[in-house]
């Protein structure tokens, strides 16, 4: 449970246009998609996820490193990682379980698949996106255990897109399409909550002290 007079003595260290930019932010942000990248090499590409996720209101993103473990670039997230929720896991199997637990429908991001082109993606269902290696693409673990695939029309020589591109492109058009339905996509009241209080301990210095002196005084 989060403590409201807590957060109200944290809050009262930000200024009203930090609290406000708090509150716009959080009004936009849905846990009802999410992305998934699968052993990326390049450490920018998923850096470049991230950063997209943030742009687009995703709240979480989930990192498999089963054979590639990297910090994310801090440079290239400019700061996003601070702002969405980064789940980390060693193995695809582990990853997908707990997302289908969650109750995502697995997407396969893949340019060899005729599911579903981008335009006529059933955005009402709660998704993760996959999006897979520079070269291989997405495992064959992935493939099996997705419930749907999905493509970026394309009309060139090139037969796909670096993956922090497609991703882009995918989270602009299906949150872009889920704000215009009737579903309630917004993160819960508490949820809300929970992010403004971690919001308040990455933004204000002293975190620590503020809150011991706060008890303290109760």
């Amino acid at each position: 449970m989060i403590d409201n007079k807590l957060l109200e003595h944290l809050e009262s260290y930000l200024t009203e246009q930090r609290k406000n930019r708090f509150a716009k932010i959080l009004s936009q942000r849905t846990k009802h998609f999410t992305v998934a990248t699968e052993d990326v090499y390049q450490l920018h590409n998923t850096s470049a996820v991230i950063r997209s996720c943030d742009v687009f209101g995703i709240q979480e993103v989930h990192i498999i490193e089963e054979q590639n473990t990297k910090q994310i670039d801090r440079e290239i997230a400019m700061g996003a990682q601070k702002w969405v929720d980064l789940n980390r896991y060693h193995s695809v199997k582990e990853a997908i379980k707990e997302l289908k637990y969650k109750g995502y429908q697995i997407v396969a991001t893949t340019p060899h698949k005729d599911d579903s082109v981008l335009d006529n993606f059933d955005v009402t269902k709660k998704s993760c996106f996959f999006f897979g290696r520079e070269t291989e693409g997405l495992s064959q673990e992935v493939i099996d255990a997705a419930d749907c695939f999905l493509k970026i029309p394309m009309v060139g020589f090139t037969e796909s897109l670096n993956i922090s591109v497609s991703a882009a492109i995918i989270l602009q058009e299906v949150t872009t399409k889920l704000k215009q339905t009737d579903i309630n996509w917004h993160l819960t009241e508490n949820e809300q909550m929970e992010k403004r209080l971690d919001w308040c301990k990455k933004t204000i210095k002293s975190y620590d002290e503020i809150v011991e002196r706060f008890y303290q005084s109760q």
